[in-house]
């Protein structure tokens, strides 16, 4: 006997396609965490002088790790890593990412607020670094 009522549609229709929608916004989301993994990565770099690290590549790396950390304890990631599957036994390495990802799932409302606030801290910092009213100092 099957769990479903007979006009079940699945998420194909209101409210439950808000779902497929949360997915796509979940995708849409990496990208943008991987270009500011990219800006943390270059924030390494100085021109003139070679590598270092200052407050601002600290602020930049923190920045981009909480937003992974946000978007990895996502509902939406634990089904792109183990949706679809019948048994985790025929798929061990699907089995192991969803293994990972759920514990951070428990924290995800944390996740958001500390990143939200941090997204925050991150644009004033850069914004008045970049207009000089403070200054970058070189931790080495």
């Amino acid at each position: 006997m099957s769990d479903a009522h007979g006009k079940y549609s699945g998420e194909t229709r209101f409210p439950l396609v808000m779902q497929n929608l949360h997915r796509y916004f979940f995708y849409a989301g990496l990208v943008f965490n991987v270009l500011l993994t990219i800006d943390a990565v270059e924030a390494f770099r100085e021109p003139g002088i070679g590598w270092g690290v200052s407050v601002g590549t600290v602020v930049l790396c923190v920045n981009a790790v909480l937003l992974w950390m946000y978007s990895l304890s996502c509902h939406a990631c634990r089904h792109l890593v183990g949706g679809h599957v019948k048994s985790f036994k025929a798929h061990p390495i699907r089995y192991r990412f969803w293994k990972i990802v759920s514990p951070l799932n428990a924290k995800h409302m944390n996740l958001a607020w500390a990143s939200l606030l941090f997204v925050g801290f991150t644009d004033v910092y850069v914004r008045l670094v970049a207009s000089g009213a403070l200054t970058d100092y070189k931790i080495f």
